[in-house]
């Protein structure tokens, strides 16, 4: 099995009179794996994400996603390619609230034809992002209303379809359950590996609650991978 993520030597800090923030010797992620990665707020999970989705680039080492050196790209090619080939799912969503719900889903099929081609390859963008949320049991009566008017739970998965269409080839999850209650965030979940599952896609959930990781195929702790210590991550 090939490599969807592979780290050597990634150090990061955030300006050069601080301590590293990130010290990973190495690092790989199997194509189609279920990760969980867990650490504690403040270990530096999020700059790691802003690292993998070529937000961010490295003081030193390499990032290596899908077999592309993010480090080789220019900032607008690494913009480029995080848009043809992830998605994201945030913590706080990341929704544009004027938006209708649909329009938000719709929004990777506008910024990557990459995205936009493989959705079109399953059908009209419209039906098939409607197809996506009726998956999620989100109820058609929603689909023209603004999402800042929809519940917490009904924001996540309009957030979770728009993540997962155009089959991005990675989904990286940052703390998307933290404001569910156990019942809805178990479902949540169900959905989430079952969409990954469908689509193949590589899936990086990255969260502080350990008891999660059960639903995952590998289980990663940020303090082991980590030389510089969550003490002094970012």
């Amino acid at each position: 099995m090939t490599d969807a993520i592979t780290l050597h030597d990634l150090r990061f800090r955030w300006r050069r009179d601080l301590p590293l923030c990130l010290d990973i010797p190495q690092l790989a992620v199997p194509a189609g794996a279920r990760v969980f990665l867990h650490g504690p707020s403040g270990s530096g999970k999020s700059t790691l994400l802003g690292l993998l989705g070529g937000v961010l680039v490295p003081e030193q080492g390499s990032v290596t996603v899908l077999g592309q050196s993010l480090s080789a790209l220019g900032s607008r090619a690494r913009d480029r390619f995080r848009a043809d080939h992830i998605g994201f799912l945030f913590q706080q969503f990341n929704l544009i609230p004027y938006l209708p719900v649909i329009d938000n889903v719709l929004l990777p099929c506008r910024f990557s034809h990459r995205r936009a081609g493989r959705t079109a390859a399953q059908g009209e963008p419209v039906a098939v992002a409607q197809s996506l949320l009726e998956a999620l049991d989100l109820s058609p009566s929603l689909w023209q209303r603004d999402a800042a008017s929809l519940s917490v739970g009904q924001q996540q998965r309009v957030a979770l379809a728009r993540a997962l269409i155009g089959s991005p080839d990675i989904l990286i999850a940052d703390e998307p359950t933290s404001a569910l209650d156990a019942d809805r965030q178990q479902a949540f979940l169900d959905l989430l590996l079952s969409a990954c599952e469908q689509g193949g896609a590589t899936l990086l959930f990255v969260s502080h609650d350990q008891r999660l990781a059960t639903h995952f195929t590998h289980t990663l702790s940020l303090a082991a991978l980590n030389r510089a210590g969550s003490a002094e991550a970012a």
